[in-house]
């Protein structure tokens, strides 16, 4: 009998038109569509078609007003749903599917995250995942009262506390603490529930938390830091990881090296499920999907190329277009991406225009033009390679990225015994193939 194959774990970025960042120009892109349900829950049914383990909703705090290049503003938009209100409407329309939100430590308090998602948790009968992000911009933070946003090692200071209590919080009450006995008189077995009592550095948090376990126990936790604090964070705390890897002997090197960290916390390393980005561009020959990526490209807004830009190298208006790209900015924190992008820039020799060619479609992501079969492959070659365990699928233009993928490369995964064929669980960490979180009850 031959060995199984590995399981391609999936899960799909439903922010915006698609991470195309002029997606909306496209003719098949409702320009309306990220301030309409319908087009959210449509997304998220052909990802459930799919057999997809998740969807996964990206949130920043912040309308971005900024007007850098002059004349840009406007011209873009990432939607306007707040994440956990919109899965919570996803839920009950849905079955199968895990629903994965966004919710900062750096501005979020840790009893109001941990009794949001343990909430929704239930509401969606074990399927509901907490993003775990420490926020990057200065945009952000004056939402909440602060110019600029708090130096690095602070936030991930605070994040490494954060997590910790929201996991405390989710574990107040032990599975059967809610006894329903009319007989005694009880509702709940006080013996059953666990108060924190957390004093620390950065929260001082008594709980219990009144939600009950969900059917998967309590939320998948998942990150996409690739910073060293991240990395150590998420080695320790994380069930899945979302990371930004363009090239697999990258990904390889960052999957052995996350793993390796887990021994440490006595952690398995199957227990953490690393999901790079994947971008497709898909095409009936390799000829037309090229064809289509060029017209994806020609697409692109120069100001809003120009505007992703500016976030790392500061406002590029006033160099020239096709010469060569500037060093990073030095006037303000960067995320780990920002270096990522430079390198990106240096190993081709791009010019500036050529640099946001390529990274207002994909983000720096692993982008794969080609037929379903040729997609296929890649993600055959990196499973198999020890590059990741699945993918965070990032459609270039939403709905008609997710549709073709869904038609065309699942069927060929499923030929190829890479991905399953029904679900096998109705909760996400089953679907995932996690085990039961672990209880101080």
């Amino acid at each position: 009998m031959s060995e199984r194959k590995p399981q391609i774990k999936l899960g799909l970025s439903i922010a915006g038109h698609g991470y195309h960042h002029s997606a909306w120009l496209h003719p098949s892109v409702p320009p309306e569509g990220i301030n309409e349900f319908g087009f959210y829950l449509d997304l998220t049914r052909t990802a459930e078609r799919g057999l997809f383990d998740m969807v996964f909703l990206a949130d920043f705090v912040v309308f971005s007003m900024v007007d850098v290049p002059k004349g840009v503003l406007g011209r873009s938009s990432r939607g306007s749903f707040e994440p956990l209100t919109l899965l919570a409407a996803l839920a009950p329309q849905t079955e199968c599917v895990g629903l994965v939100a966004t919710a900062s430590t750096t501005f979020g308090v840790p009893y109001h995250v941990a009794r949001s998602f343990a909430s929704l948790d239930m509401l969606s009968s074990g399927r509901a995942g907490w993003n775990v992000v420490t926020s990057f911009q200065d945009e952000e933070a004056a939402n909440f009262g602060s110019a600029t946003i708090l130096e690095k090692s602070s936030r991930y200071d605070r994040a490494e506390e954060f997590v910790d209590v929201v996991l405390g919080l989710w574990d107040s009450l032990a599975p059967d603490a809610y006894v329903c006995d009319r007989q005694s008189g009880y509702l709940f077995d006080p013996a059953k529930v666990r108060t924190l009592n957390h004093v620390g550095r950065h929260f001082r948090v008594k709980g219990p938390l009144g939600t009950p376990r969900s059917a998967q126990g309590r939320p998948v936790v998942v990150q996409a830091g690739a910073s060293e604090e991240g990395q150590e964070l998420a080695a320790r705390t994380a069930d899945v990881v979302y990371s930004v890897q363009p090239r697999l002997e990258t990904a390889q090197a960052f999957y052995a090296g996350l793993k390796g960290r887990m021994a440490k916390y006595g952690r398995d390393p199957d227990h953490l499920k690393v999901m790079p980005g994947l971008l497709p561009v898909l095409g009936g020959t390799e000829a037309e999907a090229k064809r289509r990526f060029r017209e994806m490209q020609e697409l692109i807004d120069p100001l809003v190329g120009l505007r992703y830009l500016s976030a790392i190298f500061g406002d590029l208006s006033g160099h020239p277009i096709d010469g060569p790209v500037p060093e990073l900015r030095k006037d303000k924190q960067l995320a780990t991406r920002a270096q990522l992008i430079l390198d990106l820039a240096r190993r081709n020799n791009w010019s500036i225009r050529q640099l946001y060619e390529s990274t207002a479609i994909g983000n720096t992501h692993n982008t794969v033009v080609g037929t379903p079969e040729q997609v296929a492959d890649v993600m055959e070659a990196w499973i198999l390679g020890r590059g990741a365990d699945g993918f965070n699928l990032l459609p270039a233009l939403s709905p008609l990225s997710v549709q073709e993928f869904v038609d065309e490369v699942v069927p060929v995964l499923q030929r190829r015994g890479l991905y399953r064929r029904e679900y096998e669980a109705r909760t996400l960490r089953e679907n995932l193939g996690l085990p039961a979180p672990p209880t101080a009850h």
